[in-house]
C-alpha cells in the first residue's frame, strides 16, 4: 500500500495531549478515540496503520501495531490514507509508570478541503468528543502555515521556556481550541464562556471548547481574523484591539497567493526554487524572486575576438574536459538522474540541486575550486556543444576555454567559478541562464 504523500501546502493541524485514565485496560481506555475518529473522520478516514510494517486499518491491525511498537512504558503508531485528502497522523502512548497520556499529531492537506461547513463540523464534534474523554491542558486546530507564522509552538520564547511552561496562558487563539480548567480559571470562567465567538462549550470535565468560525479553510477572510482578534482580546484584555487585528491581517497578506513573474531565462530555476520553500514562506518568496533580475551573462567574447587553442593536441583536451564533464555526472547521477543526459533540463536540475543542498557553504573552499568548478565548467561546455552546435577553443588555462556558438565565444569555467561563489550565485550565475541566453545568439 503506497500512502498519498504530503505535499508542502497548507492543511489542518490539530495538536492534542490528553490524559489517560490508568485504571483502565489499554483497548477499554482508547475505544472513545477510536469510536470518534470512526464516528467523524469521514471522508478523511484512515485507511493505512502503520507500525513496524505497513497494514490496512483496522482495529486488529490498530491493536497490533501499538503492540509491536511498545518499548517499557510507551507505544507509537501512524495512520496515513492512499487516496485524496492526505493525512498524516502520529499517536503517542505513555504508559505506567509514567502518568498515563494520549498524544495525537494530526495533518489533513489540502486546507480546501475543510471549506464545506458540514466537514468541519463533523472535525469539531471529534475534538469535543475526545477533549471530554481526554482531558487536556490546551488543544488546537488551526492552519498549519498561518500556526507556523504565529510561532506555534514557542511564540516567540526560548525553547527551554516553551518546553517548561507550555501554553500557560492565552498565546494565540486558533480556529479549534480547547482549554483545559487550569487556563479556564486563569482567564476566568464567566470570561471564557462569554467569549465573542462561533461556539463556545463548557465540557464536563471543566475544560472550554471554543471555535471562532464556522469553517476553517477561510481562515484568512476579513470576517474570519475579525472573529480571531475579538476572541483573543476578550480572554487576554491586556491586548489592544488593533493591534492584533493588524498583526493577523499581515499573516494573511504574507500567505496571500503571488502570481510568479519570474525573468523568463530563470524561471526553470525559479519555479523549483520556490517548490522547495517552506509553504508558509512560499509566496513571500515568490515576490521576493519577481521583483530580483540576474546580471547578464558577460562570460563571452565576440567570435572575432575569441582566443585562438594553445595547446599542442586540441583532441586531448576535448578529450579531457569530457572527463572532466563525467566527474559531474559521478558525483550527482545518484540524486540528479538526469545528469546523465547532458541537457538543457539536466541543467536547471544541477542548479536546483546545488541551491538545496547549499552546496558552496556546505563543502570546503579548498574542494570546491580545485574539483567541483572544473567539472561544472566542463559539463556546462558540453551541453552548449551538443545541444547547440558549439566547439571547443581549447586553452592551456581552463578560464580561458571557449565554447564558440555562433557570434559568441562562452567562457564556461569563468562561469563555473562565478556560480560556486556562494548560494546566491547559484542564482546569479545559474547554468539555466546562460544556456538560455547561448541558445538565443546561437545564429
Amino acid at each position: 500500500m503506497k500512502v498519498l504523500e504530503m505535499r508542502d501546502e497548507d492543511g489542518l493541524r490539530l495538536t492534542f495531549k490528553g490524559t489517560v485514565d490508568s485504571r483502565a485496560e489499554l483497548e477499554r481506555a482508547l475505544e472513545s478515540f477510536l469510536q470518534s475518529l470512526e464516528t467523524y473522520a469521514g471522508e478523511w478516514m484512515p485507511d493505512v496503520v502503520n507500525g513496524k510494517r505497513q497494514r490496512k486499518y483496522s482495529r486488529p491491525s490498530f491493536w497490533k501495531a501499538l503492540e509491536e511498537r511498545r518499548e517499557g512504558d510507551s507505544t507509537a503508531l501512524g495512520l496515513y490514507r492512499t487516496k485524496w485528502p492526505a493525512l498524516e497522523m502520529r499517536l503517542w502512548l505513555w504508559l505506567p509508570p509514567r502518568p498515563p497520556e494520549l498524544d495525537i499529531r494530526l495533518k489533513v492537506k489540502p486546507l480546501s478541503f475543510f471549506a464545506e461547513a458540514e466537514r468541519c463540523r463533523q472535525f469539531v464534534e471529534m475534538v469535543r468528543s475526545w477533549a471530554s474523554h481526554y482531558p487536556v491542558t490546551h488543544a488546537a486546530a488551526h492552519s498549519e502555515d498561518d500556526a507556523e507564522l504565529a510561532g506555534e509552538p514557542r511564540f516567540g520564547r526560548e525553547m527551554q521556556t516553551s518546553i517548561r511552561d507550555g501554553f500557560d496562558k492565552i498565546y494565540e487563539v486558533s480556529w479549534i481550541n480547547v482549554f483545559g480548567p487550569k487556563l479556564v480559571e486563569t482567564v476566568g470562567r464567566a470570561r471564557m464562556l462569554s467569549t465573542p465567538a462561533w461556539r463556545v462549550e463548557e465540557l464536563p470535565n471543566g475544560s472550554v471548547l471554543l471555535v471562532t468560525w464556522p469553517t476553517a479553510a477561510d481562515f484568512a477572510s476579513d470576517e474570519a481574523r475579525e472573529a480571531q482578534a475579538r476572541a483573543h482580546v476578550h480572554l487576554r484584555p491586556d491586548l489592544n484591539f488593533d493591534t492584533v487585528l493588524r498583526a493577523l491581517h499581515g499573516r494573511s497578506a504574507t500567505l496571500a497567493p503571488v502570481e510568479p513573474r519570474f525573468q523568463p531565462d530563470v524561471a526553470p530555476v525559479l519555479h523549483r526554487v520556490v517548490e522547495g520553500v517552506a509553504s508558509h514562506e512560499r509566496q513571500r518568496k515568490i515576490a521576493e524572486l519577481n521583483a530580483w533580475r540576474p546580471p547578464e551573462p558577460d562570460e563571452w567574447l565576440p567570435a572575432n575576438s575569441a582566443l585562438p587553442p594553445d595547446v599542442d593536441d586540441p583532441e586531448r583536451a576535448r578529450a579531457h574536459y569530457s572527463y572532466l564533464a563525467e566527474l559531474l555526472v559521478a558525483l550527482l547521477h545518484s540524486k540528479v538522474p538526469s545528469v546523465f543526459d547532458a541537457s538543457p533540463e539536466s541543467l536547471t536540475d544541477v542548479d536546483f540541486h546545488f541551491w538545496q543542498e547549499e552546496f558552496p557553504r556546505v563543502f570546503e573552499r579548498e574542494h570546491i575550486d580545485a574539483h567541483a568548478v572544473p567539472a561544472i565548467g566542463a559539463y556546462l561546455g558540453e551541453v552548449l556543444v551538443r545541444h547547440l552546435g558549439g566547439q571547443w577553443i581549447p586553452r592551456q588555462k581552463l578560464e580561458e576555454t571557449q565554447v564558440l556558438v555562433g557570434g559568441r565565444a562562452w567562457l564556461p569555467f569563468v562561469r563555473a567559478s562565478r556560480y560556486m561563489r556562494s548560494c546566491q550565485s547559484l542564482l546569479d550565475f545559474s547554468l539555466t541562464q546562460l544556456y538560455r541566453v547561448a541558445e538565443r545568439h546561437r545564429s
